[in-house]
């Protein structure tokens, strides 16, 4: 994929400019993507034909090879893409785990066949995926997973829980670290691939503190993957499933779960819970500061998350780096939550009822989910270790003084 000069570039931002303004329903103009919220409803006439004009495009994943159903482009005709859909108002409707972790990594370890079985769909949004790897025994240490995969010759028989898989409830499959051999830990570790609308697939969702419930128990009683659907080598699925955390880690640092506190900048809510001075200023100058201060740390983030991305493409993919864009990611996205709050007073405290509009009750919910991001995808702890050992080459204190 060459990437083109600025003059081609500035061509091909008009070619995308009409395309979108001649594809992009006018009712979904600044609507949010029905697919970040938790409960989901059917899609509008215009919420499919939008998903289905930007699948068959290519456009939803727009770097992945055209092969595949991708767009082909390159890094910087890729931002042009975003950088559009931005300035029309309009949303991206391809996405979820399919797009951020799964298919990144298929891309990178399937085999020919399962890339053009399994890659088209995520590319269209034509079915979901959800990730099997937390177990009620195996969070953080989770090469200590028990879920087994029995060999049967063309099939291996799934048993097991998972815990905390996220939108288990609306997928189409499920990528699964699953056991394949229990004389080993991290080596007897194998990566399938499991259709969740068969018998044997349990899903019971967890309501969280937010109220919502965007995590599931998943129970496999002699569920079935078959064996075409084992990716990679046998026993060969720690590796892979390290790799595929990097992406999550990857695309949740890269902007994911921005809408913590509500839809409105907190630098405009002030201006309309605490006022304005005589200068057009936020009135309270603590809290100006402090709005300002967030302000500069989200903008810096997004900054280098977006160099952080153009880098990784263009060399080996995602890295250990990502442990800190995920630490730096959610710390800022929680701190503007809860200046969003401050800023509302008393209408930051709504659970519901007439006496609060529709985005202070989403602010005082988005604050109570927010609270999950420095646990899921790998918890604040987790990557700080990460970042100790892999990136700053810190001794293992636990080790050394054994």
């Amino acid at each position: 994929m060459a990437d083109f000069g600025g003059s081609e570039l500035e061509t091909f931002r008009a070619d995308v400019r009409t395309w979108i303004e001649a594809n992009f329903p006018a009712s979904l103009k600044g609507r949010p993507n029905p697919m970040m919220r938790e409960e989901r409803t059917k899609p509008t006439a215009d919420q499919e034909a939008w998903r289905k004009a930007m699948g068959e495009k290519g456009w939803g994943t727009p770097t992945w090879p055209k092969e595949y159903g991708g767009g082909g482009l390159s890094p910087a005709q890729g931002r042009i893409v975003q950088q559009e859909l931005a300035r029309a108002g309009a949303y991206n409707p391809i996405g979820g785990m399919g797009v951020m972790m799964f298919g990144p990594t298929l891309l990178e370890y399937g085999a020919e066949a399962q890339k053009q079985e399994h890659i088209p769909p995520i590319v269209r949004g034509d079915l979901q995926w959800c990730q099997g790897y937390s177990e009620p025994g195996a969070g953080s240490d989770l090469a200590s997973l028990q879920t087994r995969a029995e060999d049967k010759g063309d099939h291996f028989l799934i048993n097991g829980q998972k815990i905390w898989t996220s939108g288990a409830q609306f997928a189409d499959w499920c990528f699964c670290l699953v056991r394949t051999d229990t004389s080993k830990k991290h080596e007897g570790i194998s990566f399938v691939l499991i259709d969740m609308h068969q018998p044997g697939v349990e899903v019971r969702p967890i309501k969280l503190i937010a109220g919502s419930s965007p995590f599931c128990e998943t129970f496999f009683t002699n569920a079935v993957a078959l064996k075409k659907n084992l990716v990679g080598p046998l026993n060969g699925g720690w590796t892979i499933g390290k790799r595929l955390l990097q992406h999550e880690r990857s695309g949740l640092s890269g902007g994911g779960g921005g809408g913590f506190g509500g839809s409105a900048a907190p630098e405009e809510l002030a201006k309309t819970y605490v006022g304005v001075d005589e200068e057009g200023r936020i009135a309270d100058h603590d809290l100006r500061t402090r709005v300002v201060q967030n302000a500069i740390d989200l903008r810096a983030f997004q900054l280098t998350a977006m160099r952080a991305m153009s880098e990784a493409k263009g060399n080996q993919g995602p890295t250990a780096a990502t442990s800190i864009m995920k630490n730096a990611a959610t710390r800022t996205l929680q701190d503007r939550a809860e200046l969003t709050l401050e800023i509302m007073g008393h209408q930051g405290l709504g659970w519901e009822g007439d006496g609060f509009s529709r985005d202070e009750l989403a602010a005082v919910r988005g604050w109570l989910g927010g609270k999950a991001t420095t646990i899921y995808g790998g918890s604040q702890e987790i990557q700080s270790n990460i970042i100790s050992k892999r990136i700053l080459g810190l001794p293992d204190l636990t080790q050394s003084s054994k």
